[in-house]
C-alpha cells in the first residue's frame, strides 16, 4: 500500500479546506458527469465525495471503479460549488479533488444491494443477508450499533474501575451442572467419556471470588444456553456479570442506578433520573400481569373476581368456585374498535390457553354492549365500573381462568392497544426495580420445585424460618426471595439476588428442588465445600448487553446488536455452523454419532 491514510472519511469539514488528505475506503457510489467521475467513499466514519479529473495525470483507473471497491485516494479539500451542498451529510459542505489514486482491491457483483434507500432494499431475505453478515456489516446502520454497543461497554469499565471492581476472566471450559437450560457441552480428549460444559453463567464462580475475598468483581462474560430461540435471545450472549461482599440489596441497587445514568449520558447524550421505581412482584403482577411491565403505558389490570362470582354467567361462577381469578383491562377507544376485531379477539388470547374472552362498551352508566351484558345487574354494572379507570367511552376486556394464563393474556392486550390508542410514551426511558419475587416456583407436571432464579438466591430473612422448617407446599410458594430485577421499557435488562452463603441453608435449598445429597455432591461438592470456609455475605447482578444495547440502539431486533449473530435454529449461516466433523476427530474423542430413528 503506497498511500497511507491521514484521516477518516467522516471527520472532514470545511475547516480543513485547502488541506492535503489522504483517505481509504470502499466505493459507496460511482458517477461518471461527462469524463469527470464522482464517488462517495466510505469508512466506519461516513461518507465523503471525490472528484476525479481525467486531465490530471494517473487518474483514467477512476473510470474502472465500481461499487465496494477498495481505494486510496489522496487530493486537496475544497468547498463543494454552490447549490451542489448536501446538507443531509456531516461532510456535506466539502470535496476532495483527486490528485492520486491507488486501487487495493476490486470487488465482485453484490448479492445485494447495500443501500437501504435502494428500491430492493426491504426485499432482501433475511437468510441471504445472514449469510453474507460480512457485507451487512458495511451497512452505516449496523456500523452505528455496533459503535453504541462499544460505546456502551467503554462506559460500564469506566464505572466498575472507578468503583474499586476488579475485572476477572472465568473459565470457559467448565463443569456442568444441570439446573435450568440445557448445557453445550465439550468433550475431553485426554480425558475419554467426560466432558466440560459452556458456562451459562459464571455464577458459582463469582461467588467463590467472594470466598476468595476479591470483594468487588465484575466481567464481561460469555455465556451459553442450550435452548429455543425468540427474537431478543441468542444460544450465545454477553452478560456484565457483578459480585461483590458485604452489601444489601439498596446498595447493589443503587450502584446499578448510577451505572445506568453513565451509561445513557456517555452514550446517548439522555439524562436518566434515580432513584428508579420499585415495585413488588405481588403488585406487578396484580396491576400489569407481568413481571417486567413497561411502566410507560398508563394502563392497568383490575381485578374483578369477587364481581364475577356475583354475576349470572356461569363461566365465570364456575372458574371462580375452583378458585380462579377474573380479571379486566379497561381503556378508553380513540376510534372504536370494529365489530370483526372484538369477534377475532379469541385469537388474540388463544396462544395463552384461554378459551373466550368478554368485551363490553360502555357507553355510560349502565350502558352496556356486549353479548353478555344480559349477566349482569345494574348494582353489579355499578359495582364493577366504580373499578375502572375510564367511565365512559371505555372498552372493557374480561377474561378468567388460572392466573397465569390470565396475567399473561392480559398482559400482551395492554401492550398491544397501549402502543395502539396513545397510553405508551414512547419518548421516554422508564427503568423500574421488581422485588420480592417468589424463591420457588412449583411445577405441576414434575411435581416439584424449581428455583424461580437460580439454586443461590437467598430467601428473605422473614422467611427464613419457613424455608428452612415447613414442607407444606403452600407454605414454601409464600417464601420470598432477596432478588431484584432492573427492568428498562418492559424489557427485563438485569437481575440478581443477595446469595446463600450458610452452608445449611444452602443445602436445605437443594433439598427442596429434589436435589439428593449424593447428587448435589456430585455437581455442586466444590461449591459446597467452599461455603465452609468462612463466606462473606455476597451479592451481584447480571445486566444483559445484548438487551441493553438493542434498547440504546432502537432496535427491537437483538441480531442487530450483534457482530455475528445465529439464526432462530441456532445455525450461523455465513459459516454453516453447526457443521460436520470428520470421523477422525471423533474417533480422537471417543464419540461416535448415532442417527436418530424416525418416529
Amino acid at each position: 500500500m503506497r498511500l497511507k491514510r491521514t484521516q477518516y472519511c467522516g471527520s472532514l469539514t470545511i475547516k480543513e479546506q485547502g488541506t492535503e488528505v489522504v483517505l481509504c475506503g470502499w466505493v459507496d457510489r460511482w458517477r461518471d458527469h461527462g469524463g469527470v467521475v464522482f464517488i462517495d467513499l466510505r469508512d466506519r466514519d461516513g461518507v465523503t465525495q471525490v472528484v476525479f479529473d481525467p486531465q490530471i495525470n494517473g487518474l483514467d483507473g477512476a473510470s474502472t471503479l465500481r461499487q465496494e471497491y477498495v481505494i486510496a485516494v489522496k487530493g486537496t479539500v475544497r468547498p463543494r460549488p454552490d447549490g451542489m451542498q448536501n446538507k443531509n451529510l456531516p461532510t456535506g459542505e466539502i470535496e476532495v479533488y483527486a490528485l492520486e489514486l491507488e486501487i487495493l482491491n476490486s470487488s465482485q457483483p453484490l448479492p445485494y444491494m447495500l443501500h437501504e434507500d435502494s428500491p430492493s432494499a426491504g426485499e432482501v431475505d433475511e437468510s441471504l443477508r445472514l449469510s453474507h453478515r460480512y457485507l451487512e456489516l458495511r451497512r452505516p446502520r449496523l456500523q452505528k450499533n455496533l459503535k453504541i454497543r462499544h460505546d456502551f461497554l467503554r462506559a460500564t469499565r469506566e464505572f466498575y474501575c472507578a468503583e474499586g471492581f476488579w475485572e476477572i476472566e472465568t473459565p470457559i471450559l467448565y463443569k456442568s451442572t444441570p439446573e435450568g437450560a440445557r448445557d453445550y457441552l465439550v468433550p475431553s480428549r485426554v480425558h475419554p467419556g467426560h466432558f466440560y460444559a459452556l458456562p451459562q453463567s459464571p455464577q458459582t464462580l463469582k461467588q467463590l471470588c467472594m470466598i476468595g475475598g476479591i470483594d468487588k468483581y465484575f466481567q464481561i462474560a460469555r455465556c451459553f444456553r442450550d435452548e429455543d430461540l425468540r427474537a431478543d435471545r441468542q444460544p450465545e450472549f454477553t452478560q456484565i456479570d457483578v459480585e461483590l461482599s458485604f452489601a444489601e440489596e439498596s446498595e447493589i441497587q443503587s450502584l446499578h442506578e448510577r451505572l445506568m445514568k453513565k451509561i445513557f449520558k456517555d452514550v446517548l447524550n439522555k439524562e436518566v433520573s434515580p432513584p428508579f421505581r420499585r415495585m413488588s412482584y405481588a403488585d406487578a403482577m396484580a396491576k400489569y400481569g407481568s413481571d417486567k411491565p413497561d411502566t410507560r403505558n398508563s394502563l392497568t389490570l383490575v381485578d374483578l373476581s369477587a364481581q364475577g362470582a356475583k354475576s349470572e354467567f356461569q363461566v365465570y361462577r364456575a372458574a371462580m368456585e375452583k378458585g380462579d381469578i377474573l380479571k379486566g383491562l379497561c381503556f378508553e377507544e380513540k376510534e372504536a374498535l370494529p365489530r370483526s376485531e372484538l369477534d377475532g379477539l379469541l385469537k388474540k388470547v388463544s396462544p395463552y390457553g384461554a378459551k373466550g374472552i368478554t368485551w363490553v362498551r360502555i357507553k355510560g352508566p349502565g350502558d352496556w354492549q356486549s353479548p353478555q351484558a344480559k349477566f349482569f345487574s345494574d348494582a353489579l354494572k355499578a359495582e364493577i365500573e366504580a373499578l375502572l379507570p375510564f367511565k365512559k367511552s371505555a372498552m372493557l376486556l374480561m377474561l378468567c381462568g388460572d392466573s397465569k394464563m390470565v396475567n399473561n393474556a392480559l398482559s400482551a392486550l395492554r401492550l398491544e392497544y397501549g402502543k395502539r390508542f396513545g397510553y405508551t410514551d414512547e419518548s421516554k426511558y422508564e427503568f423500574l426495580w421488581v422485588t420480592d419475587f417468589p424463591l420457588l416456583d412449583f411445577n405441576e407436571t414434575d411435581q416439584r420445585f424449581y428455583a424461580a432464579h437460580h439454586p443461590f438466591t437467598g430467601p428473605n430473612p422473614d422467611d427464613l424460618s419457613t424455608f428452612m422448617k415447613s414442607s407444606d407446599r403452600k407454605a414454601l410458594e409464600g417464601v420470598r426471595a432477596r432478588a431484584y430485577d432492573l427492568v428498562l421499557n418492559g424489557s427485563e435488562i438485569g437481575g440478581g439476588s443477595l446469595r446463600i452463603y450458610d452452608p445449611k441453608v444452602q443445602s436445605r435449598m437443594f433439598e427442596v428442588l429434589g436435589i439428593s445429597a449424593p447428587d448435589a455432591e456430585q455437581r455442586f461438592g466444590f461449591f459446597l465445600k467452599a461455603l465452609q470456609y468462612g463466606t462473606p455475605p455476597h451479592g451481584g447482578i447480571a445486566l444483559g448487553v445484548d438487551r441493553i444495547a438493542m434498547i440504546l440502539a432502537g432496535t427491537d431486533a437483538i441480531r442487530d446488536v450483534i457482530a455475528f449473530p445465529k439464526t432462530q435454529k441456532a445455525t450461523d449461516l455465513m459459516s454453516e455452523a453447526p457443521s460436520p466433523v470428520d470421523t477422525a476427530q471423533l474417533s480422537e474423542l471417543s464419540i461416535k454419532v448415532i442417527e436418530k430413528k424416525a418416529d
